[in-house]
């Protein structure tokens, strides 16, 4: 089973997160509304079991709640997918929602990096800065190990943009964790 579970504590946030690649119940409390709905949407979409538990310093803003998560689930990642043998390791996913489209293309390849296209007429979704979108696939993206790339083509509701990208990782997520047949990873150096 390709499981993780974390618990990470500072004097900013205390995160206890759970990650299943293959499923199970999801569970979501950060304490940011809006964050909840996004990672459940995550969650669901990539065909993760995942629980998050996080205490943060909401009474600052919400900068180092959703941050931090990016980093425990980035590390919950990298924990569950292992030497990461026998995976797709490449996938790319749009998805529309209303209005809004958006892309995301990643390569599950140790080597993390992230490129952001995306602007957000609204500054906040409820308690949800929208600038953390970025702050959080960074902090994902750069303690998973993965090379990703992020775009909102169009839109005018940040809801709906924010969203739409969130799902766009998900799906593309769901994809390259995909398990083959070969045995090893897909590199000709043999390792990721």
């Amino acid at each position: 089973m390709r499981t993780a579970q974390i618990n990470r504590k500072t004097a900013e946030t205390d995160i206890k997160l759970s990650l299943c690649l293959d499923g199970g119940e999801v569970k979501i409390d950060t304490g940011v509304g809006f964050f909840d709905h996004m990672l459940t949407a995550f969650a669901v979409h990539g065909g993760f079991g995942l629980s998050v538990k996080v205490v943060g310093d909401l009474n600052v803003d919400d900068h180092h709640t959703i941050e931090d998560t990016g980093i425990v689930l980035g590390k919950a990642f990298a924990q569950a997918l292992g030497d990461k043998g026998s995976i797709e390791r490449y996938a790319s996913f749009y998805i529309p929602m209303d209005e809004a489209l958006a892309f995301c293309s990643l390569d599950i390849s140790g080597r993390p990096f992230l490129v952001f296209d995306a602007d957000f007429p609204q500054e906040k979704c409820g308690d949800y800065t929208s600038a953390m979108t970025v702050e959080f696939l960074r902090a994902f993206a750069y303690n998973a190990g993965i090379t990703m790339h992020v775009k909102s083509i169009y839109g005018v509701n940040s809801h709906h943009i924010i969203e739409a990208i969130y799902k766009a990782v998900a799906h593309s997520l769901k994809n390259a964790v995909k398990q083959t047949d070969t045995g090893k990873p897909l590199s000709t150096k043999g390792v990721l």
